[in-house]
C-alpha cells in the first residue's frame, strides 16, 4: 500500500508538469526517512484518524507525536518539500483521498523563503486555497495550522539568521492571518522554540530531540483538544 501511495504522488506530480518530490536547496533536505506518505498500521479501526503534514520538522517530531497518540489515534504522515502553489493544492486533494481524517495538522514554510518560489502577493491567496481544499475534501475534520520554526545561524545555533528568519516571521504572520479568517486554530511552533534556541542543532533549520519533543507535545495537546470536541 505504501509503495502505491508513493507512486500516486509521483504520477500526480508528472500530470501537473511537476517533478516528483525533490528539494534542490541542499540546506533544507529531508533530514530523516525522506519525503513520503506513511500510513498508520491500523490495529484498532475504531480510533480516530489523524494526518500530520509538514517538512523535515515533521520528520523530527512525528515519532514522539505518534508515540503520545498510541491507543488514542491512528496517525498518517505526509512529509514533503513543497511551498505554497496551485500545484501543491491540487496534489493535496489527491493525498486527502486517503482519508477521511478526524484531525489534520499542517505546516508549509521552510521551503518557500527562497526568492522566486512564491510570487509577491500570492502567499495569502494560495494559503487560503490550501485550506479550502482541506475543508472541501474533509468537511468534518478539525484543522490545525502549525507555524514554521525559527531559522538560526549555521554553527551558531543560539543566533537568529538575519537573512532568512525575517521571511519566516512574515510568512507565519500571513498564514496566521489566513487561519484567523478561516477559523483554523494555530499551534505555535515558532513561539515555542524562539527562546529555546540552545536546542537548535546548528545547521540553520533543524533541532535536537528535546526541541522536537516540545513541539510534538504541543501538537498532540492540540489534537486531543480537537478530538474531545468531536
Amino acid at each position: 500500500m505504501r509503495s502505491l501511495l508513493c507512486l500516486l504522488l509521483a504520477l500526480t506530480a508528472v500530470a501537473a508538469d511537476k517533478p516528483a518530490p525533490v528539494e534542490t536547496d541542499k540546506r533544507v533536505q529531508s533530514d530523516g526517512k525522506g519525503w513520503r506518505i506513511e500510513k498508520a498500521v491500523i490495529k484498532d479501526a475504531k480510533l480516530p484518524r489523524v494526518l500530520l503534514i509538514g517538512d523535515s520538522i515533521l520528520n523530527g517530531y512525528q515519532g514522539q507525536a505518534t508515540k503520545l497518540l498510541k491507543g488514542k489515534a491512528n496517525v498518517d504522515l505526509w512529509v514533503n518539500p513543497y511551498n505554497q502553489s496551485e500545484g501543491v493544492n491540487k496534489l493535496l486533494a489527491e493525498v486527502l483521498t486517503n482519508g477521511p481524517y478526524d484531525v489534520v495538522v499542517f505546516n508549509m514554510g521552510l521551503h518557500g523563503w527562497q526568492e522566486g518560489r512564491i510570487k509577491p502577493g500570492t502567499f495569502e491567496p494560495l494559503m487560503k486555497g490550501y485550506v479550502e481544499v482541506l475543508k472541501a475534501k474533509l468537511p468534518k475534520a478539525k484543522l490545525l495550522w502549525a507555524s514554521s520554526t525559527p531559522v538560526t545561524v549555521k554553527g551558531k545555533p543560539t543566533e537568529i539568521n538575519a537573512e532568512i528568519n525575517p521571511i519566516i516571521i512574515e510568512q507565519n504572520r500571513m498564514a496566521a492571518k489566513v487561519m484567523a479568517e478561516m477559523s483554523v486554530p494555530v499551534v505555535d511552533f515558532y513561539g515555542l522554540l524562539i527562546d529555546k534556541r540552545e536546542l537548535a542543532r546548528g545547521d540553520m533549520f533543524h533541532w535536537t530531540g528535546p526541541a522536537y519533543n516540545l513541539i510534538a507535545q504541543a501538537a498532540v495537546d492540540a489534537i486531543l483538544r480537537e478530538l474531545a470536541t468531536k
